[in-house]
């Protein structure tokens, strides 16, 4: 956290930091950074996913444009337009993070040491400072920084715009781009008509397995103009020393079979073929050595003795005057720094002090908020309970009274008046008893008579049958 707070702070105090956006791929061409291209429309042929557009900005400007592969890790070409020519500055090298991680909200370029610890896979997709330590090779720069001036000189050192070159062949490209598009290309077309191609072929071969080393550099330039020009430049890796013209479609052919690095072939059909030929002329001028648009006068002669001896003689007070220069710039780049690790460590200290005791404080507040908030739970559950006891005795209370009343009436009338009747009636069951004895006294009485006297009949119908009939008269 701290080291973000620091990059935002050294974003918001120093705006000179380079800025760069990786163009979605919806987006037509380069967006901004299309004015780089002539009739604003980019090359055509390289579409493969893994080819990032980048249009590099600085101070929220577009500087130049920039077509990355996240597959070999360098730059397939950049785009640009003649500024001045300067001195080079002190490299600051930058990375660019939306490369890595696309979802990143940090839409410009930053050194690398600044979001070091922020991002995970930095590096994932595009080639690091670390790349080139002890690998034997540069950071070439195919936008040459000698060709731009101010801010547009200080937005050339991004390692998106830089392959791996040899020392040797990195000298050598950059003094012989400066040199043709000074001595040959500017002198026959205006810095306005005039769109520069400068792009690597990569190989096989990769510093340290992670950034592929060109096996070839090539510049194309157009000058878009009613008597314009197109002329292409390729530069073997192995040879340092080459540098080869061909046609802007021979170039194209080397490169990829369908390229197109201009719009319409940079005006086909109005170039000049005349000035054509004379750019080509200054090329291999400066090809073999030779110094362009030179008179082989004795005027000539004398005044670039005269010049010699004036440097010679003006050379150790420049010298001096450099080194005094270059001694100041350093003081005050020692106490500026000083100055920013001083606010920093102070910022840091100050916004660490308040994280934490706004922490303290979020804390406290909290515990105090539980304690506060418990005291009416607790009254209030107690009130409740007391209630919940008080509704169970009235429920209790109201259940007895209901059994109690739910009683028959009529069965505590009769259990009232059961005495009375019981008392009542025994007169009335004394005399039914009485009459049951007497009647079943009767009741034997008159069934022994009837034996009796069926006795009596079965005995005379007896005796009738064994007494003879005659005596029967007597």
């Amino acid at each position: 956290m701290k080291t973000s707070i620091a990059f935002l702070l050294c974003i918001s105090l120093f705006p000179g930091f380079s800025q760069g956006r990786v163009v979605r791929k919806d987006e037509a061409g380069f967006a901004e950074c299309n004015v780089f291209f002539s009739e604003q429309v980019p090359p055509e042929g390289f579409t493969q996913p893994y080819h990032v557009k980048i249009c590099q900005q600085y101070k929220k400007e577009p500087r130049f444009a920039t077509l990355y592969s996240t597959k070999d890790k360098i730059p397939l070409y950049s785009a640009f337009k003649f500024t001045k020519s300067a001195q080079s500055r002190k490299e600051n090298w930058l990375v660019e993070p939306q490369i890595d991680d696309p979802e990143n909200d940090l839409h410009e370029m930053v050194r690398e040491a600044d979001i070091g610890g922020t991002m995970a896979n930095l590096g994932a997709n595009q080639a690091l400072t670390s790349d080139y330590v002890g690998s034997g090779y540069e950071r070439g720069l195919l936008n040459p920084s000698l060709l731009n001036e101010k801010d547009f000189q200080v937005a050339t050192y991004t390692l998106t715009n830089a392959v791996p070159l040899s020392p040797a062949l990195s000298k050598s490209w950059h003094r012989d781009i400066g040199k043709v598009v000074e001595q040959a290309l500017i002198p026959h077309c205006s810095k306005t008509d005039l769109y520069l191609l400068a792009g690597a072929v990569p190989s096989s071969v990769k510093v340290k397995g992670k950034v592929s080393v060109p096996e070839s550099l090539w510049l194309a330039a157009c000058c878009d103009a009613s008597e314009g020009w197109s002329l292409g430049l390729v530069k073997k890796t192995s040879d340092e020393n080459s540098l080869a013209d061909l046609t802007v479609r021979e170039l194209e052919k080397q490169l990829l079979p369908r390229a197109r690095l201009f719009k319409g072939n940079c005006g086909k059909g109005k170039q000049s073929q005349e000035k054509r030929e004379a750019v080509l002329q200054a090329v291999s001028q400066i090809r073999s050595g030779e110094q362009v648009g030179t008179k082989n006068d004795q005027e000539t002669k004398e005044n670039g003795l005269m010049k010699t001896v004036a440097g010679i003689i003006a050379t150790p007070f420049i010298k001096l005057l450099e080194l005094l220069i270059y001694i100041f710039v350093e003081i005050v780049k020692f106490v500026f720094y000083f100055l920013w690790l001083v606010v920093k460590q102070v910022v840091g200290t100050i916004l660490g002090g308040v994280c934490s005791l706004w922490n303290e404080m979020v804390s406290y507040l909290k515990a105090i908020s539980m304690v506060l908030i418990s005291i009416p739970y607790d009254v209030g559950r107690v009130i409740v309970n007391i209630f919940l006891g008080f509704l169970e005795i009235v429920q209790d209370a109201m259940s007895l009274t209901y059994r109690i009343l739910s009683i028959p009436v009529e069965f505590v009338l009769h259990l009232a008046a059961f005495p009375y009747h019981s008392i009542c009636a025994i007169p009335s069951v004394l005399q039914d008893l009485a009459s049951g004895i007497v009647g079943t006294f009767l009741l034997v009485i008159d069934a022994t008579a009837t034996v009796v006297h069926g006795f009596c009949y079965l005995a005379w119908h007896i005796l009738k049958q064994f007494v003879p009939k005659g005596s029967s008269g007597d």
